[in-house]
């Protein structure tokens, strides 16, 4: 919050400086400072923690995007793009450290926020889907994964998105699992 203020605060002086600038007929300098505010302005609306994160896992460098993500001490205070978007990636980022109940509700909040992109949306979804898949929830595992595939328009999660379907075809649900050992417990006792 109070790095929100700060921001807004040089922001604000920056612009009353430019216009200053103007006004006195220094228009050089004035030019230059439309720059300078508009760079100020842009930190104003995005949070730097978060474009570093979300460079460090483009380079598949997992630790130090958790590091980025961990100085954002309360997220309650980001825009509300920047807020799904800080779930999205800190799902993504600690889910080989969390469980997967954890990482799934990060997932969750994220898409009840409103992550911006499809493709955004659709990788939550797909992940998911696979927490889903292996906690044994088989219907809503294939809803989400159907989901991601009409969300998935450039075609980029396809392939991930039928290993699912064929993992899914294979593995049987934890209530057959627990019936087949019934049954065999049961036809050992009546012989």
């Amino acid at each position: 919050m109070i790095g929100l203020i700060i921001k807004s605060l040089l922001t604000l002086s920056s612009l009353f400086f430019t216009v200053y600038l103007f006004y006195s007929g220094s228009w050089g300098w004035g030019i230059v400072f439309i720059f300078i505010t508009a760079f100020i302005g842009l930190f104003l609306f995005r949070n730097e923690n978060l474009i570093l994160a979300a460079l460090q896992m483009r380079q598949q460098n997992m630790e130090k995007a958790q590091k980025y993500l961990n100085r954002i001490k309360q997220p309650q205070f980001l825009m509300k793009g920047q807020q799904a978007y800080f779930f999205y990636l800190k799902a993504i980022a600690s889910s080989q450290t969390l469980k997967a109940g954890q990482v799934e509700s990060l997932f969750r909040k994220a898409l009840s926020i409103g992550l911006k992109k499809e493709h955004d949306q659709a990788m939550a979804k797909m992940n998911i889907g696979a927490i889903c898949l292996s906690t044994g929830r088989r219907r809503e595992a294939e809803t989400l994964l159907g989901e991601a595939k009409k969300l998935d328009k450039k075609g980029m999660l396809t392939d991930h998105i039928k290993s699912l379907k064929k993992q899914m075809g294979r593995a049987t649900s934890q209530n057959q699992m627990r019936m087949a050992q019934m049954s065999k417990g049961k036809r050992g006792k009546m012989r």
